[in-house]
């Protein structure tokens, strides 16, 4: 955007420049700037794509810019022209044309500048300003916060680095948002989803699931609960490992109870489908080296999976690390594993471990809204499950089975159950679709705040922690075709075994490599 003026910042109105002694402080600002953008899209309706994801009515330091931006975005939000007569007109709909300057004021701001070339470049100094003011107020307000010897310091920082990772977003949080704003915005979330045909949450990976839930939404607080050996750290590895590497979307996975290299052995035994126990005692053939070696080359090349293996952490913690990975990574998602490892800061021990947990599970739910995104904890299920049922019974958890903690099931969005019938024995479900369980889990969606509930199967192949969708039609693992017999003549590969006189039937008899983990022939 050229001013008329050849040298428009020689003569900016900057009064944030250095005050002589006893001069009164004045926010940074640049008025001449601000003219200049608004006259670009006075002349130019084009230009305001350029600027308009990136400037708000607030960024404006004079007021009567911020109602003018106002009338421009409304005319924008209806599709409209946008030019000097339509910008007076939305003015004077919305009441606001003498507060705004008047007519005569737009036709000037019009004739400040004679093309918009330069209006992205000059809107940056507008959210650069913008920023300062904001940072200059929440000095103000850490200032004050710190001479109040009532409050709490732990406090005092979080919400200070809260307030500051507002600023580093560009938006600080209002005290409420008119409805047509959030309209707009929702307008905008349906036409993409529409037009991209593609799921409007995060996706975990697996078809079932995500048509019951269409992917993990933003804000949503997901609680992943089982009894000890079902698989929970298993499937949130496994969907950490979807969204990452098949999604290419940045994921945060925080895991108090695992080392990282202990989660990333899990991952290449899924990967390399390598017996899981070889990657502790390290006798590997030469075919699985390299796999192996190819495997580590694949995953090096996608690094959007971060894992923090803190084995302490508050929920004091987990904000600001949470926080500083949004901002420098742009997480789409955050796992835990799990709920009841983590901590409360000293001040809040007063309580009960029941309290706590509630406070540890409201965080949790107040972060994923702050930063936009679905946040998964893992969390564990009490005995009762298990003294609930006898001998043959299946052991299904029930939302009641939440340990410790109530508040867990109310501040959840979607509370899930992982159960596997095969730990406890039993070899048939006893629900449709029946048959053997080996090698199968239930994902028990008990609770879903904006949608249904129920309940999927999958494969779970615990030697390598791999998890597979079900193909129910076949109600087995496809078996991959092999093109070493193709070509052969008639009467020579009509005389091959099939699979079951090969290697038996793998129906009930329990033969097959999951469970035998000497077994040498692929599944």
């Amino acid at each position: 955007m050229e001013a008329k003026n050849p040298d428009p910042q020689k003569n900016m109105t900057t009064r944030s420049a250095q005050l002589l002694p006893g001069q009164p402080e004045i926010p940074p600002q640049a008025v001449d700037v601000e003219q200049a953008v608004l006259g670009a899209i006075l002349i130019d309706s084009r230009a305001v794509n350029e600027v308009i994801d990136m400037l708000r009515p607030e960024i404006f330091y004079e007021p009567k810019h911020q109602i003018i931006f106002h009338a421009i975005v409304n005319l924008f939000d209806q599709s409209g022209a946008i030019d000097l007569l339509t910008v007076r007109k939305q003015l004077e709909s919305m009441g606001k044309l003498r507060e705004a300057g008047g007519e005569y004021y737009l036709l000037e701001l019009s004739r400040k500048v004679t093309s918009s070339a330069h209006i992205e470049h000059h809107a940056r100094i507008l959210l650069e300003k913008y920023m300062r003011r904001k940072m200059i107020e929440v000095s103000h307000d850490m200032k004050k916060d710190a001479y109040n010897d009532t409050e709490d310091v732990f406090d005092i920082l979080d919400r200070a680095e809260q307030k500051i990772y507002g600023v580093s977003q560009g938006t600080m949080k209002q005290d409420a948002e008119p409805v047509d704003n959030i309209l707009i915005r929702v307008r905008n979330e349906i036409e993409e989803i529409t037009k991209e045909s593609k799921l409007p949450g995060v996706p975990s990976g697996f078809a079932d699931l995500d048509r019951i839930t269409s992917g993990w939404q933003r804000g949503d607080l997901i609680i992943l609960a089982a009894r000890p050996s079902m698989g929970k750290t298993a499937f949130a590895l496994h969907m950490a490992r979807n969204i990452a590497f098949d999604h290419d979307m940045p994921v945060a996975f925080f895991s108090l109870e695992m080392s990282a290299e202990q989660l990333l052995k899990r991952i290449l035994a899924n990967e390399t489908q390598i017996n899981a126990s070889k990657f502790r005692a390290g006798n590997f053939t030469e075919d699985e080296l390299e796999r192996l070696n190819d495997k580590i080359k694949e995953i090096s090349e996608h690094p959007k999976l971060f894992i923090n293996d803190t084995s302490y952490m508050t929920i004091f913690d987990l904000r600001a690390q949470a926080r500083r990975l949004k901002s420098k990574e742009n997480i789409q998602i955050v796992f835990i594993d799990y709920l009841q490892l983590m901590h409360v800061s000293d001040r809040l021990k007063a309580g009960n471990r029941e309290q706590e947990i509630s406070t540890i599970s409201r965080g949790l739910k107040a972060l994923a809204k702050e930063l936009d995104i679905p946040i998964v904890a893992l969390s564990q299920l009490s005995r009762k499950v298990e003294d609930r049922y006898r001998d043959q019974q299946h052991r299904r958890p029930q939302l009641s089975d939440l340990r410790e903690s109530g508040a867990i099931e109310q501040d959840a969005d979607i509370v899930t159950f992982l159960y596997r019938p095969d730990y406890y024995n039993i070899t048939v479900w006893d629900r449709e679709p029946e048959g053997p369980t080996d090698n199968q889990v239930e994902l028990i969606i008990a609770k879903h705040r904006n949608g249904a509930t129920g309940s999927i199967r999958l494969w779970f192949f615990k030697n390598h922690g791999r998890f597979l969708d079900i193909n129910y039609q076949d109600n087995a693992p496809q078996v991959l075709d092999s093109k070493i017999n193709h070509g052969l003549p008639e009467n020579v590969s009509g005389n091959l075994p099939d699979s079951n006189q090969a290697f038996g039937p793998s129906g009930n008899n329990g033969s097959s490599p999951e469970n035998n983990p000497n077994d040498d022939v692929p599944f």
